[in-house]
C-alpha cells in the first residue's frame, strides 16, 4: 500500500516541470512513510511513496527497475496471487532478486502485456513505463479500490494517487461547476468525475496507455455486469456452499503479510463473517471496534465483543465521545484535497488511527451491502417494484409526510423522512427514483445553492446512471451501488481516512471471484420478504451469535447538527458561510446559504446538517487549495 505520481511533459513548459515528481511524492508522505523514490528521464517522471508490506526489504523499493533497465514501474496495492504468478515466470527462466509482489507484477506484464491484468488479484493503481518504446501503461484494480486521479493540459498529463500529488504541480485550477452540483447533491463526486476542470478519475477496470505522441488510449479490462450462472449453481444450498468456499479463499489470500494483521469488527453482520473465517487459519486475531458514548443508538460494541469473545481474538474497542469526533475535524478536512463530506469519515478516521497503533494491515467487511443487498435503500426497492397496498398506504401518507418535521437526528424524525422520500419515489420509474434515493438533495435543491447554472449535469448524470436499472432484474440496482455508491463513497471514505493514518485496509468482499459469483445467483437468494443478504447471514448462521441477527442496522450519523448549532455555529457564521465571504467567491447563492444556516435551528432541520457539513467541507477545501 503506496502512493504513486507521474508526469509526462509535452512541451518545454511541461518537462521543466518534471523534477517536481519529488514534491508531489512528498505530498503523499502519509500513504507511504517507509520509503521515498523517484525516477526522471528526457519527458517522463514517475515517483512512489512505500508503505512496507510484502517484502519490506530495501531491494524492493520503488521505483522498481526491470534488471535489464528497460521496464520501470511504480505499483500502489497489493497482488494476492504473486506467488503463483511467479511459477511460470520461474520457468521461462526468471531469475527474481526479491520476494515482493511488485518485481512479479512487472515481469507478469512484460511477458504478456496489458492482457495480464485479468490475471491479477488484488487492488491496485500502478504505472509502467516502457523505455525503449517511450510507452507508459496506468491501470486501475477492478473495483476503485485504490484511487488514480489524472489531470491533462497542453503542456503535460500528471496521474497521481491523491489530488495533493497534482496540486504539486503548476496546474490550471478550474472548478468544474457541473461536479459542483454532483456534489451537493450526493455529499460526493461520482466517478470518473472531478471537481476540477481537465481532471478525473481512472474508472474502475480501466486501463490507459500514453504512446511517445502523448496520445491516450482508455480501454476497459473487467466489467461488473449480470452472469450467465457461470458457476452452474442449480441450488439455493449449492449457491450457499460456494459462497463460503469463495469467501474463505478470499480472506485466506488477504491475511499475507510481512506485518502485524488485524480486521475491523464492527458488530454488524459483514465484518463478524470476516473475523469468522479469517480466525479458522490464526490465532489470537487482533480485531477493532469503536463504540460511540454519546450516541447509545449506535453504539454496537456489545455485538462485536460478542464476536471476539466467540473465537478469541484479541479485541480493542476504543469507546468515542462527541468531543473525540469534533476533534478530528481539523484533520480530516486538512488531508480532503478534493471535497468529501461522508462524515462518517470521522470515525472511520478515528478507527484507523487507533488500529495503526497494533496493525499495518487491516481486514473489512467493505463491499458486502453493495453486492449483496444489505442496505435500507435496497428494502425500499425491492418494496417499491414489489407494489401492493403497502405502498399504496405509504403514498396515501404523503401529505402527512410533508407536514411532519424531518431530521436524520431522531427515530421518528428519521422515519419521517424516509417515508415521504419512499412516497415520491415510489412513483417513478426505476432510473429516477435510484438518482434520487441514492442523493441527500433533489437535482433542483442542489442547484438552488449555485450562483450559476451548470451545464454538463444533465449528461453527467445519463453517464452515471448508465443502462443496468433499465432490467427488471434486481442485480441491476446492486451493479449501479457498486458502479456508484461502492467507489465513489465508500471506497473513497475508507481509503482516504486509513491512508490519512498509513493503514492498509483490504477487503475481501471485493474479491472478483466473490463479486462474480455474487451475481451469477438470482437476486431473490440476497433479499426477500422482510430479509436483506438472505444468502450471507443464512451461509454464515451457526458460525456467529445468535444476537447479530434480525436487528436494525444502524447507520452511524455524526452529530452535526449539535455541532452547527454549538461549537461550530460561529465559525460557519463568520466564516465559511458568511454572507461576504460567500459573495467574495461568486460561486454561491447567498440567500440560500442563509436560509440553510437559518433551518439549521428550526424545529424540521430535514437534511440541513448533511448540506452544511457539504459547505463547509468544500470551503475549508477551497480555501487551502484554490484561493491561493
Amino acid at each position: 500500500m503506496c502512493g504513486i505520481a507521474g508526469i509526462i511533459g509535452k512541451d518545454n513548459v511541461g518537462q521543466s516541470n518534471i523534477p517536481l515528481i519529488s514534491k508531489a511524492i512528498d505530498a503523499l508522505h502519509f500513504r507511504g512513510p517507509d520509503n521515498k523514490g523517484v525516477f526522471s528521464e528526457e519527458n517522463i517522471g514517475l515517483g512512489h511513496a512505500r508503505l512496507s508490506v510484502i517484502d519490506t526489504s530495501k531491494e524492493a523499493s520503488q521505483p522498481f527497475h526491470s534488471q535489464d533497465g528497460r521496464y520501470i514501474i511504480v505499483f500502489n496495492g497489493e497482488i494476492y496471487n504473486y506467488k503463483e504468478l511467479k511459477q511460470p515466470l520461474e520457468r521461462l527462466g526468471i531469475n527474481f532478486k526479491t520476494t515482493s509482489d511488485t518485481e512479479v507484477l512487472l515481469y507478469h506484464l512484460i511477458e504478456n502485456g496489458k492482457q495480464g491484468l485479468k490475471d491479477l488479484n488484488g487492488f491496485f493503481a500502478f504505472s509502467m513505463y516502457d523505455r525503449k518504446t517511450k510507452k507508459i501503461l496506468i491501470a486501475r484494480d477492478r473495483f476503485g479500490i485504490k484511487p488514480l486521479h489524472i489531470y491533462e493540459d497542453n503542456h503535460q498529463i500528471i496521474w497521481g494517487s491523491e489530488m495533493k500529488a497534482i496540486f504539486s504541480f503548476p496546474i490550471i485550477k478550474k472548478l468544474n461547476h457541473s461536479s459542483l452540483q454532483m456534489y451537493l447533491k450526493f455529499n460526493y463526486i461520482p466517478q470518473p468525475y472531478s471537481i476540477l476542470e481537465n481532471c478525473s478519475k481512472l474508472e474502475p477496470g480501466y486501463l490507459i496507455e500514453i504512446d511517445k505522441n502523448h496520445k491516450i488510449t482508455k480501454e476497459q479490462y473487467y466489467k461488473v455486469d449480470f452472469k450467465n450462472n457461470e458457476y452452474n449453481i442449480t441450488s439455493y444450498k449449492e449457491a450457499q456452499n460456494k459462497l463460503r468456499e469463495v469467501l474463505e479463499e478470499s480472506v485466506v489470500k488477504r491475511m499475507v503479510a510481512d506485518v502485524p494483521l488485524g480486521a475491523f469488527l464492527s458488530g454488524g453482520i459483514d465484518s463478524s463473517v470476516i473475523v469468522s473465517l479469517a480466525s479458522k487459519h490464526t490465532q489470537n486475531l487482533n480485531t477493532f471496534s469503536i463504540g460511540y458514548k454519546d450516541e447509545p443508538m449506535f453504539d454496537e460494541t456489545k455485538y462485536a465483543r460478542l464476536v471476539a469473545e466467540k473465537y478469541k481474538t484479541n479485541h480493542t474497542a476504543f469507546q468515542l465521545t462527541n468531543d473525540d469526533l469534533f476533534g478530528q475535524l481539523n484533520q480530516v478536512l486538512d488531508y480532503t484535497d478534493e471535497p468529501f463530506a461522508d462524515s462518517s469519515g470521522l470515525a472511520v478516521n478515528i478507527l484507523s488511527m487507533n488500529t495503526r497503533k497494533k496493525a499495518t494491515v487491516a481486514l473489512s467487511g467493505d463491499g458486502a451491502d453493495e453486492i449483496f443487498s444489505g442496505y435500507n435503500k435496497h428494502m425500499a426497492e425491492y418494496i417499491a417494484r414489489s407494489g401492493g397496498m403497502k405502498n399504496k398506504m405509504v403514498v396515501a401518507g404523503k401529505p402527512l409526510w410533508e407536514l411532519l418535521p424531518k431530521s436524520r437526528n431522531s427515530k421518528i424524525g428519521n422515519l419521517n423522512r424516509q417515508l415521504l422520500r419512499f412516497s415520491k419515489g415510489v412513483k417513478k420509474g426505476n432510473k429516477e427514483r435510484y438518482w434520487d434515493w441514492a442523493g441527500i438533495l433533489s437535482d433542483e435543491n442542489a442547484l438552488k445553492y449555485l450562483k450559476n447554472d451548470p451545464d454538463q449535469f444533465k449528461l453527467m448524470k445519463d453517464n452515471i446512471l448508465g443502462d443496468y436499472l433499465l432490467s427488471d432484474d434486481y442485480n441491476g440496482v446492486l451493479i449501479q451501488d457498486v458502479n456508484q455508491v461502492l467507489v465513489s463513497d465508500m471506497l473513497t471514505k475508507v481509503d482516504l481516512n486509513s491512508m490519512n493514518n498509513s493503514l492498509e485496509v483490504r477487503v475481501p468482499f471485493l474479491d472478483h471471484n466473490v463479486v462474480d459469483f455474487a451475481f451469477s445467483i438470482p437476486s431473490e437468494y440476497k433479499i426477500g420478504k422482510g430479509i436483506k443478504k438472505k444468502i450471507l447471514q443464512e451461509t454464515f448462521r451457526k458460525d456467529l451469535p445468535e444476537e447479530l441477527f434480525n436487528r436494525p442496522k444502524h447507520g452511524f450519523e455524526v452529530p452535526l447538527l449539535k455541532w452547527f448549532n454549538g461549537d461550530l455555529n460561529k465559525l460557519i457564521r463568520t466564516e465559511y458561510l458568511s454572507k461576504d465571504f460567500i459573495e467574495y467567491q461568486g460561486i454561491f447563492n447567498s440567500a440560500e446559504t442563509e436560509k440553510l444556516i437559518n433551518k439549521l435551528s428550526s424545529s424540521n432541520p430535514e437534511d440541513a446538517a448533511a448540506t452544511t457539513w457539504a459547505l463547509v467541507v468544500f470551503q475549508h477545501w477551497w480555501k487551502k487549495w484554490m484561493d491561493t
